[in-house]
């Protein structure tokens, strides 16, 4: 059974559509990443799926007792109150010094319990909050541009990351992003929106799509093929030499950015769960 089922699914506010007659399947232990230029309904789809606005058609069928580990592109901290990792990990549900270990080392984050949140880089940001996502035993990890402010190797690093996580965890991956060099080779399918679904399929499909090169243009098709390039010497490779690629490091401090007009509210920072039934 998927996890989650949209049919003939229209999105939007008040009488504006965002997306209209959209069909998809998420299914177990799957990684899908969805792409789309800027205003394209991304984030709006992902409102939808998740529940935080009704469809104005079409309908939205979800896995009885689905649980979901969401991943915002920002978090907001207030600078004035401090906030370890660990006491970040622990709201609202306290969570074991064990339990914290143990999340932490799963992410790569061993050791940054004690750190302050606000000092945390942005490589580490991203896996302390895939940290908590993962603490509710999520059935779909559903991540809204999570490597803003990485370069590619730091990307290519959190991105194999997840699919690590999804080999151990059987759950399945749904991220959104509108950067062109995330549609990784570890996507099973990549869905590219503007208003509609456009094409999806494998990453070789959808980059070869008239479709897709008529939103990004003819010379995206290298995208794929620059990622993959990254991807595969940081796996062979701990990047000790330079590759001048002309950007800092993925441990770099995540700048402040603007949200964009379709991105969500900042939801709580615990995973939410999605009520069972259909929407």
């Amino acid at each position: 059974m998927p996890l989650i089922r949209a049919r003939d699914l229209a999105l939007g506010y008040g009488r504006a559509p965002v997306l209209e007659h959209v069909d998809l399947t998420i299914e177990p232990g799957e990684i899908v990443t969805i792409v789309g230029p800027n205003g394209s309904g991304k984030s709006t789809l992902v409102r939808g799926l998740v529940g935080v606005i009704e469809p104005a058609a079409g309908v939205i069928e979800r896995a009885p007792g689905l649980r979901i580990g969401y991943v915002p592109q920002k978090l907001a901290l207030v600078e004035t109150m401090p906030m370890t990792v660990a006491r970040f990990l622990s709201i609202p549900r306290r969570r074991s010094a064990a339990e914290i270990d143990r999340v932490c080392a799963k992410v790569g984050a061993s050791g940054l319990g004690s750190r302050q949140v606000l000092d945390l880089s942005g490589g580490q940001l991203q896996r302390v909050m895939l940290a908590r996502a993962l603490l509710s035993a999520p059935q779909l990890l559903l991540l809204d541009e999570p490597t803003q402010g990485l370069d590619q190797p730091g990307a290519a690093s959190f991105y194999r990351l997840l699919a690590e996580l999804r080999l151990e965890t059987g759950a399945a991956v749904l991220l959104v992003s509108h950067d062109l060099h995330v549609v990784m080779s570890a996507s099973d399918r990549v869905i590219c929106l503007n208003g509609h679904i456009c094409c999806q399929g494998t990453p070789e499909v959808v980059s070869a799509a008239p479709e897709y090169r008529a939103l990004f243009g003819p010379g995206t098709g290298g995208a794929l093929a620059l990622y993959r390039h990254d991807h595969d010497h940081d796996r062979d490779h701990d990047h000790g030499h330079d590759h001048d690629h002309g950007h800092t490091r993925g441990d770099a401090p995540v700048p402040a950015r603007a949200r964009a007009p379709d991105s969500p509210p900042d939801l709580p920072p615990d995973s939410p769960t999605v009520r069972d039934g259909v929407n």
